[in-house]
């Protein structure tokens, strides 16, 4: 009898293991299940004439497909209205300092520049502030993140601040912890 024990017991040690690692292999698939695809972020590139250290003087209002059913295009367009606002109030001072570091450039050895340096970061920190503003009081309700972002440019090496719109994928409130 106890051969039979003996022998009935290493094969449910056995089956014991097999259900285990079924039951992990499962629990492994089911977390994929809910793992969510986010879109690409849009990407909103300058159209302005002038750009000053990488920064355009405007963007396009034009409402981009990937927003559709998203945010309406009022919205959409009211919001590149408010920072193309800031790049028409802000750039054109930008420029004229540039200007004037270029002519005196020479005899300051390179210190005129600084000024546009540190107008065109605080233009950025106005961008950003009025991006975050904007994020805060309507996009992050709606799944979505504006952003100022360094990207380079397509056509040379050359940098280019561009606007990204993000999506922030939803968080499954239904599914257990």
């Amino acid at each position: 009898m106890k051969q039979t024990t003996c022998a009935v017991r290493p094969t449910m040690m056995a089956d014991f293991d097999a259900i285990y690692e079924e039951q992990e292999l499962a629990e492994e698939n089911h977390e994929e299940a809910h793992v969510q695809m986010v879109p690409d972020p849009i990407v909103i590139r300058g159209a302005g004439n002038m750009t000053v250290f990488g920064l355009s003087n405007r963007f396009n209002v034009h409402f981009p497909a990937g927003l559709v059913s998203r945010v309406a295009p009022e919205e959409f367009k009211a919001t590149v209205l408010r920072i193309n606002a800031v790049l028409k109030k802000t750039l054109p001072v930008n420029v004229k300092w540039l200007f004037c570091g270029c002519v005196c450039c020479c005899c300051t050895l390179g210190c005129s520049l600084w000024p546009v340096i540190c107008l065109s970061k605080r233009t950025q920190h106005t961008l950003n502030k009025l991006l975050e503003w904007e994020n805060s009081h309507l996009y992050h309700k709606l799944g979505l993140h504006w952003r100022l972002s360094k990207q380079q440019c397509d056509s040379s090496s050359m940098m280019e601040y561009v606007l990204l719109i993000e999506f922030i994928p939803k968080t499954p409130i239904y599914r257990p912890d």
